[in-house]
Parts: C-alpha cells; structure tokens; sequence
C-alpha cells in the first residue's frame, strides 16, 4: 500500500491469520515461490505446433517442453509400497509400458464382458488426440536403503525443506513418486490417472494430488495476446525460458554429462513442485497501485512499472533506487538481471488450482507451482532465498509439495524409465 493512502478494515497480517486460525489450509494439496513473471528470455510470438498425440520417446521425457502448453494439468505424489529393488524395476517398467500406450493413444484391448474391464472407458473406444503428456520423477526417499540405490542419488535431490512463509503439512508433501499429467481436456487427465493407478495398484498409493488449469502458463514462446494470468489477475510467463532453444535448455534445465551428477541422470531434471494458496478476497480489497508495486507490473498490459510493453526491459539500472519498480518487488527480487543472477534462471510450468474454499469461508485457491532446472541450488533454491521476507508473502502461504528428479527420457523399444539406476 502507498504511503499517505490508509485502509479501513482488516489488516493483511490479520487476514491471513484468522484464514489459518479458520483452517485455511485443510483442503489444499501442495507450495514457496510465486515467480510471477520473471524467469527467462521470451521469443514474443505463439508456437505455431499444435495438439495431437505427444510422442514419448526422446533424450528427455516429453512433459517439460511440449508445446502448446495442454489446459489441463493434475501433478499427483504416490507412495511405493515395495521394499526391494526388483520392486521398484517392476513399477518403473509398468509405467513406461502404460504410459507409452496412453500417450499414443493405443485402444484399449477387447476384454471377456465376463471380467472387469481394461479401462473405465470414458474416453471411448478410440482415446482422442488430447495433447497428452506424462512425466515421471522420483523423490529423495528413493534413494535410501530399501532399493540400494544411495550412491546413485542425484546430487542436489533432498527432501524439500520448510522455506520462509511456509506452513508446509507433512500430509500434503513429499512422496516418493511425482506424476505430472497435462492434456487439453480434464476427462483425458483423469482417464490416465486411473490407468496408471489401475496399473500400478500393488505397488503405489496415492499420497496427494491437485489438479487445475494450465492456459500455457510457465513455458515456452509467449505474445501479447496469449500470455496467460494467475489468479491475482497479473499475467504469468512474461520472462520464461524458451524450450525451444536447445542451448538455453542445455544451460539450465537438463542435466549435463560429466556435471558431477551420477551418470544415469543425464538428460533429466531437478522438479521443485510448490503449492501456493493465494488469499484472493483479501488480493481483491487492495488498492491497485498496491497490487502492481508488489508484483512491478502493470496488472492490465503485463508492462514493467513505467513502461508501455509487457516485453520491455525492467531496465533496473536505470531505476537503482527503486524509484519506477520498487526495490523489494517480486520480478526485481525474482530476477535482477544481472550477470550474476544469469545462472539463477529456471523453467516454470505450473497451473492455477480452484479448490471451493475452507472452513472460514474463504475461497481455496492459487498456483501449483512447478519449475525445472539443472540444480536446485543454483536455480528455485537461490531465487527463492531473494524473495525472502518480500512483501507479497502476506497475500501468499506454501502449504506443500515436494523435490523430485525427472527421469530421462526412454530412446528404444526396450527402454524403460530410470533403467539407467539397474546397470
């Protein structure tokens, strides 16, 4: 809020305190940066590709760079139930085996009426081209003495730890299996769900999930006109890195050869999944003026305060004493750019969640946070410890997710997620 400019009413420390003390955060799945808008370069036109059937083979799993960005997205955490390493070959064989048919789009095989059916059956007999993605990631947990696979854990993968802001339930977080579906329709989504918890019933358990909409947000080439918002109202994806340049990627998303890394995880990723429950009535009752210098945006044309192009350069230099874009707002904070800060740059593909609303009353929505990136402490960890104590925490609360590594991707017939851990 600008100064000289007072507010009646409820102050934004006591919202967000009666919306926990009133159960706030019961009915939500995952959360800790927003990273609103600035990431990356952007190319300033739409992707020309289109739907269809994603292809699964590749040096990395399909998930993270497919475009168009599908408008449906659900990220679900399972638990393994097997103790031993066959255990863990055998659920990592069955979901590439069932992933491969559903991304293809294979018909289910025709069953004896006399026994339960291959698959619930709402997409039809022929599943549509939906744009269908699926990706798969493993979570620090796999990597300890149940599977003997310590000394291959990737560097930098831990179990996600409670960040500033955070009121992180332990129900709502972690797990050892991180699945991220994205299509153009829900009923795609949930059709592959099911088919992958069918498929996997004797060895995974579902800890949490959310679902929402994704509308392209987090990933790839962005306009003017496509750039999609968040629910606070600003645009999200502005600044976002371009998956379609493969140096770009190489730099900061998959991980490298010879990096230090065990050899098998190269070509995958580091997931930083963040659940960000949004206080939107309260988001609702501040002044605009307000609302832009938290984010540094013009919430209507995407431009940086002072400037007229939602692509225009913040052009910090030019403002060092946070005269235009305020010293502590979330894009200056997120991304200084600055030399320094180059190697900071992360990839988000994340979606808004809708969830009814809590015990108080209170609408249950926000951001499913997700981003990728070579490493964690170079890429969400380090933007995360700039936007520490930023002002926008007040509107924001993180109330779970997780760190997980996204397998490389499957190159062969015989080929199967994570084989690279089996030798």
């Amino acid at each position: 809020m600008t100064e000289g400019q007072p507010r009646q009413g409820l102050s934004r420390r006591g919202f967000v305190a009666g919306a926990l003390g009133a159960g706030a955060g019961a009915a939500v799945g995952v959360g800790a940066t927003l990273a609103l808008t600035d990431s990356g370069r952007h190319s300033g036109k739409p992707s020309s590709r289109g739907g269809g059937f994603t292809p699964f083979e590749g040096p990395h799993q399909a998930g993270i760079t497919t475009l168009p960005i599908p408008e449906q997205g659900l990220i679900a955490s399972f638990n393994l139930q097997t103790r031993d390493r066959a255990g863990l070959q055998r659920v990592l064989e069955n979901l590439t085996d069932e992933i491969r048919g559903l991304m293809s789009g294979t018909p289910p095989e025709v069953r004896n009426p006399e026994f339960p059916p291959v698959d619930s059956g709402i997409l039809g007999s022929h599943p549509p081209a939906d744009g269908l993605s699926i990706l798969v990631g493993l979570g620090a947990s796999v990597f300890d003495n149940r599977f003997g696979l310590v000394d291959l854990k990737p560097r930098e993968l831990v179990t996600m730890p409670f960040l500033a802001n955070d009121r992180l339930d332990p129900k709502l977080s972690h797990g050892d299996i991180s699945i991220v579906f994205e299509a153009g329709h829900n009923d795609t989504v949930q059709f592959a769900l099911r088919q992958i918890m069918r498929r996997t019933r004797s060895d995974l358990t579902l800890k949490w999930m959310i679902d929402g909409y994704a509308r392209g947000i987090g990933a790839g080439q962005t306009s003017e006109a496509s750039t999609p918002r968040n629910l606070l109202g600003f645009k999200d994806g502005t600044a976002n890195l371009d998956v379609e340049d493969p140096g770009v990627m190489d730099r900061h998303v998959w991980v490298q050869p010879g990096s230090g890394e065990p050899e098998w995880t190269a070509g995958g990723s580091y997931q930083a999944v963040r659940i960000i429950r949004m206080f939107v009535e309260f988001w609702d009752r501040t002044q605009l003026i307000e609302q832009e210098n938290l984010i540094g945006r013009e919430k209507i044309s995407g431009a940086p305060m002072g400037m007229s192009d939602e692509f225009d350069d913040p052009d910090y230099a030019r403002d060092p004493d946070g005269t235009r874009i305020k010293l502590d707002a979330h894009i200056r904070l997120a991304n200084p750019r600055t030399p320094e800060t180059e190697e900071n740059l992360i990839l988000r593909r994340g979606f808004n969640y809708s969830r009814g609303f809590d015990r108080a009353g209170r609408l249950d929505q926000g951001l499913a946070f997700i981003a990728y990136q070579r490493s964690l402490n170079k890429g969400f960890l380090a933007v995360q410890e700039r936007l520490t104590g930023e002002p926008l925490e007040e509107y924001i609360l993180p109330v779970g997710g997780g760190f997980f590594f996204v397998l490389p991707g499957v190159q062969g017939a015989d080929r199967y997620l994570g084989d690279g851990l089996f030798g």
